[in-house]
Formats: C-alpha cells, sequence, structure tokens
C-alpha cells in the first residue's frame, strides 16, 4: 500500500509541470497564430499620384503656411508645420498626402516624411472648400537647417 500511494504521489508529481508545459505551449502557439493571421496588412499604401491627380494639383493651394517650435513638458522640440490648403478645382477629395522635405545647411536631403493633410478624422476636402492642417514633428535629426522644409503634393484621392 505505501508503494502505490508512492507511485501515484510520483505520478501526480511528473504530470504538474507536464500540465504547466502544454499549456504554455498551446498559448505560445496561439499568439503566434495571431500574429501570423492579424499582423500581414502592415503599413496602408501609399497613395498615387496619378496622370489625373498630377493635372489636379494645380487646383490645390497652400495658403499661410508656417512653422513655429515648442518645448514639450520631457524637454523635447516639437516643431510644427501649420497652414491652409484650399481646394480651386471642381471635383471632391477624400485624401491628400503632402511629403514634408527637410534639407541640412548644405541643401541635402535629412529627411523625408509622407502625411497626410486632408482626410481620415479631418474629413474630405469638396470644391471650395478650405482647410487647416497641422504636421508635428518631434524627431529631426540634428544637421536639418531649421528652415522651413519644401511641401510636395505626394499623392490623392478623389470622392
Amino acid at each position: 500500500m505505501a508503494i502505490e500511494s508512492t507511485q501515484k504521489a510520483a505520478a501526480k508529481s511528473v504530470a504538474g509541470p507536464r500540465l504547466y508545459i502544454g499549456a504554455a505551449v498551446a498559448l505560445l502557439g496561439g499568439a503566434l497564430f495571431y500574429y501570423l493571421e492579424f499582423t500581414k496588412s502592415g503599413p496602408p499604401a501609399d497613395l498615387p499620384l496619378t496622370p489625373e491627380a498630377k493635372a489636379y494639383v494645380r487646383n490645390l493651394q497652400l495658403a499661410d503656411v508656417g512653422m513655429k517650435g515648442t518645448d514639450s513638458y520631457v524637454g523635447q522640440t516639437i516643431v510644427e508645420i501649420v497652414g491652409n490648403i484650399t481646394n480651386g478645382g471642381d471635383r471632391g477629395l477624400d485624401t491628400v498626402e503632402i511629403y514634408c522635405i527637410f534639407s541640412d545647411a548644405y541643401g541635402q536631403l535629412v529627411l523625408r516624411k509622407r502625411l497626410p493633410i486632408v482626410g481620415g478624422r479631418m474629413g474630405g476636402l469638396k470644391p471650395g472648400e478650405t482647410k487647416s492642417f497641422r504636421l508635428p514633428f518631434d524627431e529631426l535629426p540634428q544637421s536639418w537647417n531649421q528652415a522651413m522644409p519644401q511641401l510636395v503634393i505626394a499623392g490623392m484621392k478623389f470622392s
């Protein structure tokens, strides 16, 4: 009888770790499946600047564009490009993306960032409408010349 209870105790002591290892493997397998299945999409594709969009760019006007810097509470400087965009054409726009091109003192490219100025939470841009935009930058290269970046329409999607 003593031998039988010792064998049961030994079986229980081996079964406990096996159960925990099995549960851990199942959990890791589930996490890996989720990661592979639901993170495939990646970042959204950039909008193209189609020939139709290139021709329409002349109808978009950027105005009152300025740059300001503010210090954040963590001691970091945030540079903001602010301005207005007006749709002077006869077509509505769902999205407009812009390149902000930062240069160094020698005119060499140090950062090129593509950002939406129309679309998403901001909504579209109807014909004749003007909307303001704000583009914050918190990590600009030290070699940046502190001048206004070049702003170039990079892509758009018509309504």
